[in-house]
């Protein structure tokens, strides 16, 4: 299932990540780069595979790790109710 940010949310690239903001409870998530890389994949089309992928070439993470720390991520991100 792709990843989408729901209506609420507003997204901001910075030197550091990215930040989004849950406009509905005001409160503000701070993305690391290795976050940010994963999302920017999954919100491209790509799936979770595609984002571990890139996560383990970009950052020399083991793959399993990778795939570990995308689901980790693609799940908190669902039950914040950031993302869809």
């Amino acid at each position: 299932m792709p990843l989408k940010f729901g209506a609420n949310v507003s997204t901001a690239q910075t030197d550091y990540g990215t930040i989004l903001l849950d406009e509905r409870a005001g409160e503000y998530w701070e993305l690391n780069p290795t976050a940010t890389l994963v999302v920017d994949t999954l919100m491209a089309g790509g799936d979770e595979a595609a984002a571990a992928a890139a996560l383990s070439d970009k950052f020399d993470i083991d793959l399993v790790q990778a795939k570990q720390d995308v689901n980790a991520l693609v799940q908190q991100l669902r039950a914040s109710g950031l993302a869809g």
